[in-house]
């Protein structure tokens, strides 16, 4: 190598954090440089679910930064421990100098010999992708929380012994995937060889109806009933699907009668999911059902400050409280208030101080607010305004009393919020961006055809923008 190798990561880690700053993270600091050669650099990467998450999302930025530092044609590849180990000398320097740092870890962590078993044990791991950034380290505790994030954190210390089935419902966007990402991690540190399986409902729907068009349900089946820890995210999705809700209840039933983990989320209550059927809705009852509540202040400003370390951006006490003070719907919302203020800082040249924060959130340097709406704020207007339930909008339900609400909400939602077509439908029951866009279209088309309806959205935009002010 030209350069020594923390010198060559460095280099690469300084060339992401200029050019593509969103996705970098503080752990980038541990991967090491263990071989270049043959027109490929091997990066190590010592957990699981950081080495997954970089060669299925990082492989492309990482190599545009290696062939900017170096100059040379290269193209990176991530390795585990036992890949990396043609370069014997570069990993047992990074193994020492990992030893040296292993008492400051968690409570979580697995020794470097579980470490090693980990990655070469977790080959039913590889349809899962999980975010590094959801763990229980970075998962903040507050008065909303805390049932939940306790009864996580038994779970996966006592899988199927302390609450079987667990079941978390919140509105959107308040923690519910972070803590079911957070037990998977957990749990795959603890116990490599676990067998779990992670998935969206609209995956296990995707994936029944597949098998059954192939006449592959025995596949299915094994599949889904054959694991030790099944997680299922926004479970809610299950509702008016009534083939997939028998699968599911033999499925559920299977994996409880052998003693094997079910962790369920929701954007609602067992009891208050439309169109779910009573035997399911009484078997999610049977075990723990944890509501997480919006966050309170402190703990925005708590979250705020977690986000802002995990990217490595620098956010004062001062500007963690104004953000705080004016985002109040989700942790969504407030990650993308930080996503704001990292562009403008870089854009500008310039630190993240209060007068960037009101500009990030749209505000004059009065302090005045300016209509700016949050998805939450416009779900509430719309459903107040036609008398409809959260849970019914978030359903797959498509009759003309919901759907029409669901379409204003996505088409509200595209004009005032700075979320992408794909963040926007996953606010609506995990949605694709051809469904929003199909909805904005709609929206527009009979606002120029039905006057009445162009009213009753003038109307609503009137009274976002009064509650805004």
């Amino acid at each position: 190598m030209g350069r020594s190798g923390p010198q060559l990561r460095d280099g690469m880690v300084a060339h992401l954090r200029r050019h593509h700053a969103d996705i970098c993270r503080h752990w980038f600091d541990d991967i090491d440089v263990v071989d270049d050669a043959r027109g490929t650099l091997k990066l190590l990467v010592r957990e699981p679910v950081q080495l997954r998450y970089l060669q299925r999302l990082c492989v492309q930025v990482f190599s545009e930064a290696a062939q900017a530092v170096t100059g040379r044609l290269l193209a990176v590849r991530f390795v585990g421990e036992e890949d990396g180990a043609s370069d014997q000398a570069a990993l047992a320097a990074a193994r020492e100098r990992r030893s040296l740092e292993a008492h400051h870890e968690g409570a979580l962590a697995a020794p470097n010999g579980a470490r090693a078993h980990a990655v070469a044990a977790t080959d039913h791991y590889d349809d899962m992708l999980l975010s590094p950034d959801y763990s229980f380290d970075n998962f903040v505790v507050g008065p909303g929380n805390r049932l939940a994030h306790a009864a996580a954190i038994a779970v996966s210390q006592n899988l199927s012994r302390a609450y079987n089935p667990f079941f978390i419902h919140s509105g959107v966007g308040l923690g519910k995937t972070h803590l079911l990402q957070a037990i998977c991690q957990a749990v795959m540190r603890r116990l490599p060889g676990t067998r779990i399986y992670y998935v969206s409902c609209n995956g296990f729907m995707t994936q029944f109806m597949d098998a059954v068009q192939a006449g592959q349900m025995t596949d299915f089946r094994h599949r889904f009933r054959n694991i030790d820890l099944l997680l299922i995210d926004d479970i809610h999705d299950l509702s008016s699907r009534d083939r997939t809700q028998e699968e599911f209840f033999h499925t559920f039933n299977t994996l409880y009668q052998a003693g094997k983990q079910i962790v369920l989320s929701s954007d609602a209550a067992p009891n208050e999911i439309p169109d779910l059927e009573e035997r399911l809705s009484s078997r999610f009852n049977s075990g723990l059902v944890a509501r997480i509540e919006k966050p309170c202040f402190e703990t925005r400003v708590a979250i705020l400050k977690s986000k802002a370390a995990i990217r490595q951006v620098k956010l004062s006490d001062d500007v963690a409280s104004y953000v705080a003070s004016k985002v109040d719907s989700n942790i969504r919302e407030l990650e993308g208030a930080i996503t704001s203020l990292q562009g403008l800082s870089m854009v500008h040249n310039c630190p993240i101080d209060l007068d960037l924060a009101r500009q990030a959130l749209g505000e004059n340097g009065s302090g005045a607010k300016t209509a700016h709406p949050t998805i939450q704020e416009i779900i509430e207007a719309v459903t107040g305004y036609y008398d409809v339930k959260l849970t019914d909008l978030l359903s797959k339900r498509r009759h003309k009393s919901i759907a029409l609400p669901r379409q204003i909400c996505m088409w509200l939602a595209r004009k005032y919020t700075r979320y992408s077509l794909e963040e926007i439908g996953g606010s609506f029951g995990g949605r694709d961006h051809t469904t929003v866009m199909h909805a904005i279209k709609t929206i527009d088309e009979r606002c120029a055809l039905a006057p009445t309806l162009a009213a009753d959205v003038a109307k609503l935009v009137e009274s976002l923008h009064a509650a805004a002010e």
